[in-house]
């Protein structure tokens, strides 16, 4: 079992009460240094890849093999793409921000219920890492555990709004059925049949956690973050954006590119341990959230992940003499100590593993 710390450094402080007191700047522990404050990039030429899945599913070979390409392309070149008729109802997609909006503006005592602490993570939370002083991010959340089954706690999925509880079982099997069939896409690409990673994944026991992310206005947007930069450490990450606010932005070369949300698309995104099984063919890349100084942001985070105890290593069929395993073997668990610890520090910690240039 993973060892974390019991309790968080400092007293917590909700984001959204700062944002609802009326204050007009923020206080001094949410001031990123000035390299790490967002730019004014002005990226609106750019946006990441859009692929539709409704060729995936049709007789056209062609139509599918161009897709497979496009997807292919789109993790080798960005780490980031959006999905259109992936299957999942528009309608239960609005539902989801819509009723995780509204926990959100439940009295604060409501809410301090399902305070979390740094040994789970589980409930609500406003704080990643545990290093005393550190300086924060301009966000609270809620993060429980979907899959396994056995590792889900509905005692501790918020009973208000009364809709919440099987909402989460709703969009939780939907979410966790489309990243399935992503998996299979990706292995399928890197030559590896379409079994290998969903079996590297652990199969049936497939982990899966729902973060929801709530980025309250900043009276001065342009001296903090949503969230800090960082890549995802799990596998794969499937997000629900807020579709009426930009936030989210990825790091391309030297540049942060603003995504620009399609109406109905979910955004996909590969993880630290996606990096490690393709033998870094496919990319983990960082991405931050900026924040907004008139409107909150809500948005939900599927992160699809190997089961917790499996060891993750490159796949022996992509291990070459001239590309030989850029990492040791290490289990999902080991690996994510880091971050609980530490919070977010860009690529850091997937970079530190690798074994050979």
């Amino acid at each position: 079992m993973m060892k974390c710390v019991q309790s968080w450094p400092e007293p917590i402080v909700r984001v959204q009460s700062l944002a609802q007191s009326g204050m007009t700047k923020i206080p001094e522990h949410y001031i990123k240094p000035p390299s790490k404050r967002p730019s004014n990039v002005d990226n609106t030429t750019v946006n990441i890849p859009v692929i539709d899945m409704q060729s995936l599913t049709g007789d056209d070979q062609g139509l599918r093999e161009t897709t497979l390409q496009l997807v292919s392309n789109a993790c080798r070149e960005w780490g980031f793409f959006q999905v259109v008729n992936h299957g999942v109802s528009h309608e239960l997609m609005k539902r989801a921000r819509e009723t995780w909006r509204e926990f959100f503006e439940q009295p604060l005592g409501v809410k301090q219920e399902y305070s979390n602490d740094p040994s789970t993570y589980e409930g609500y939370g406003s704080r990643l890492g545990v290093e005393k002083g550190a300086i924060l991010d301009w966000s609270d959340y809620y993060f429980l555990h979907y899959l396994p089954p056995a590792l889900r706690k509905p005692h501790k999925w918020p009973a208000l709004p009364s809709s919440c509880r099987d909402l989460i079982e709703e969009y939780g099997e939907e979410a966790t059925k489309l990243c399935g069939r992503l998996v299979k896409m990706l292995s399928l690409n890197l030559g590896l049949g379409e079994d290998y990673l969903p079996n590297a994944f652990g199969g049936e026991n497939v982990g899966a956690c729902l973060r929801v992310n709530f980025y309250p206005r900043c009276p001065q947007p342009d001296l903090t973050l949503g969230i800090s930069p960082h890549s995802d450490p799990g596998g794969m990450t499937l997000l629900l954006p807020d579709e009426d606010v930009a936030g989210l932005q990825v790091r391309k070369g030297d540049n942060w590119v603003t995504v620009k949300p399609v109406p109905n698309a979910f955004i996909v995104n590969m993880g630290d341990q996606m990096q490690v099984l393709s033998n870094a063919i496919y990319k983990s890349v960082e991405h931050r959230v900026i924040v907004n100084s008139v409107k909150d942001r809500v948005s939900l985070a599927m992160f699809y992940n190997p089961k917790s105890d499996l060891l993750i290593e490159p796949a022996k069929a992509l291990v070459t003499m001239d590309r030989p395993a850029l990492y040791p073997a290490m289990t999902f668990d080991e690996y994510r100590i880091y971050i609980r610890t530490k919070g977010l520090c860009g690529k850091a910690q997937v970079e530190s593993l690798k074994t050979h240039e």
